[in-house]
């Protein structure tokens, strides 16, 4: 039996443009100055507790001190207010997904129970999941450890080796192979940069695909 593992941000909706765009933004009035694929290299698919963590050091770094705690209360306003009006899902990601009868799916998502369930539920993509939702939440650590992965294999009773993740980010593909399951990277999210296909390959991804199209070839391909 195979289980399909979704990441959510970046491969079923679009929030990680949002996010990333926001972030800089947001950072650069804080003072602070990154360069875009290095942070989405860095930093994307990092649970919230972990993201706040790496950036606190590299603020301390930067400019010689760490954040205060109303800074993050402050960017959660902000990235809100941006989801709530820009979200989309990934083109293609609903009629790809609804195809693929008799493969059992669930997603395993950094994002926060709420916030996993309130985006699926935003982008119209809640039926085809629920209530084979996974978050960072739920294990002690978050990507690029394999412990998310490792707990969706075991709540759905399939080996680890017979799982298939689909993943856009370089903590997300390693927390994949660390968990010893065949990962997919997924480069069709408009934050992608152009090298990010090179990215997650060297980060150990089995294969790379660029839309939902070429998803479900691999998909078929590596079930067998």
């Amino acid at each position: 039996m195979t289980l399909l593992i979704f990441d959510c941000d970046g491969v079923l909706v679009e929030s990680e443009a949002i996010y990333v765009v926001a972030e800089l933004e947001f950072l650069s009035k804080a003072g602070m100055s990154f360069d875009r694929d290095e942070y989405i290299r860095r930093f994307m698919g990092l649970a919230p507790d972990q993201w706040e963590q790496r950036l606190a050091e590299d603020m301390e770094a930067q400019l010689g001190h760490r954040p205060k705690e109303s800074l993050f209360a402050q960017f959660d306003e902000f990235t809100t207010q941006k989801l709530k009006d820009e979200l989309v899902p990934v083109k293609g990601a609903r009629s790809l997904i609804q195809s693929l009868d008799g493969i059992a799916k669930c997603v395993a998502s950094s994002s926060s129970p709420n916030g996993l369930r309130w985006k699926l539920e935003h982008t119209d993509l809640i039926d085809l999941f629920d209530p084979h939702l996974f978050s960072t939440q739920l294990v002690k650590h978050g990507k690029p450890a394999p412990d998310l992965f490792l707990l969706a294999a075991d709540q759905m009773g399939v080996p680890p080796v017979e799982c298939i993740v689909i993943e856009d980010s370089s903590n997300g593909v390693m927390a994949g192979k660390s968990a010893e399951m065949k990962v997919i990277g997924f480069t069709a999210g408009s934050h992608c940069p152009e090298d990010h296909e090179e990215t997650l390959l060297a980060d150990g991804a089995d294969v790379i695909v660029d839309s939902y199209e070429q998803l479900e070839s691999e998909i078929h391909r590596l079930s067998r």
